[in-house]
């Protein structure tokens, strides 16, 4: 049977993605405190589950026919609004956004799971759970709406291990599925792009210290990118097509560990941004938090996807993160362009290192 390759319907789709990520780490960029990063994480759930959800209808339904396309489609026209309403989610646009979501909820439903009990998968609890509480938590102001929000994610977050047996039905195209996730990788690695490149946009004047800064933090894109897509990703499209349970690779590795890659690599892009625009400034501890530990995390993920996939401890990912997590307080009392400097000269030892170590030893 020939292998299915990503179609044009879904690199659609992933456009409006793209700007979902851009409005989550903008929102995150306006508050970086712990309240601010949970903000962010409460509303990039939702966004990130509708996206899951329209990536298992195509992945076992495909985008042949127009009727399919067409409920593709309508679920980007939600997204899309849930984007729009991220800036102000918090303040006038909460009903705006839980509305979005539960539609977008409602035609996956329709598309994926016609005939089957819809309290017994993860798009029928998104339905009757944590799209009604988004709605309703959008009503409230303050506490109530974080609590009622912040329910909601978890509840998305619990539904695909709690619905494991439903799930096992499904039957995954594992390589086109790795190709999916591959390229939500790089939606989250454009946004590092974008977010190293605006600051000076729109500048009249750049300095050379700028121009110097760009390309530190160019460098630590490259990094994150290599990190992934040197191995790793090949490693995710064998795990799939040799485990004996797809459902539960799919669960752990993509579902739970890309949402950790996607979540890492926006603070990092976050930091980036504020690091690029004050590179001669020593940057705050929310900032150097955000870059640090977004790297720390997002190297900490393969340690958890390694092991789901291969029982195998990935040692020197685990130890860059642990590096990343030590030198975050010497990047506090540096200027931003020394501390990019740091993490990116990290990043490459890391890189360096493991190629070297695959090519002694064929072993990743």
């Amino acid at each position: 049977m020939a292998e299915r390759r990503v179609s044009w319907a879904e690199l659609f789709f992933d456009l409006i993605f793209v700007f979902a990520v851009t409005q989550v780490s903008a929102l995150l960029l306006s508050g970086h405190s712990p309240a601010g990063v949970a903000r962010a994480l409460v509303v990039l759930v939702p966004v990130y589950w509708v996206w899951i959800g329209t990536s298992v209808f195509i992945n076992t339904r495909g985008t042949d026919r127009p009727l399919e396309r067409l409920g593709v489609f309508g679920v980007g026209l939600c997204s899309l609004l849930m984007a729009l309403a991220i800036p102000d989610a918090y303040g006038e646009r909460g009903v705006w956004f839980g509305v979005a979501y539960l539609v977008a909820r409602a035609i996956i439903a329709a598309m994926t799971f016609m005939g089957v009990p819809l309290l017994l998968n993860p798009v029928g609890i998104s339905l009757f759970t944590s799209g009604p509480l988004l709605i309703v938590g959008g009503f409230l102001d303050g506490r109530a709406r974080w609590i009622l929000w912040g329910l909601a994610a978890l509840i998305d977050l619990s539904t695909p291990r709690l619905t494991r047996k439903r799930l096992l039905r499904l039957k995954f195209d594992a390589p086109h599925l790795a190709e999916r996730f591959g390229l939500l990788v790089i939606i989250a690695l454009g946004e590092s792009i974008v977010a190293i490149g605006a600051p000076l946009a729109s500048a009249k004047h750049v300095a050379a210290g700028a121009i110097a800064g760009v390309a530190v933090a160019f460098v630590i894109a490259v990094g994150l990118w290599w990190v992934y897509f040197n191995y790793a990703a090949d490693a995710v499209r064998h795990a799939l097509a040799t485990t004996e349970i797809k459902t539960d690779l799919v669960r752990q590795v993509l579902t739970y560990g890309h949402f950790l890659f996607i979540a890492g690599i926006i603070a990092v892009a976050v930091g980036l941004d504020e690091a690029v625009a004050h590179y001669s400034h020593r940057l705050p501890v929310a900032v150097v938090a955000l870059l640090y530990g977004g790297c720390a995390l997002y190297l900490g993920t393969f340690g958890y996807t390694r092991w789901a996939m291969f029982r195998k401890v990935a040692t020197w990912r685990l130890t860059g993160a642990g590096l990343a997590v030590l030198l975050a307080p010497v990047a506090v009392f540096v200027p931003a362009i020394a501390a990019m400097g740091i993490l990116a000269a990290l990043l490459v030892a890391l890189n360096a290192w493991e190629y070297r170590n695959v090519t002694r030893t064929g072993r990743v």
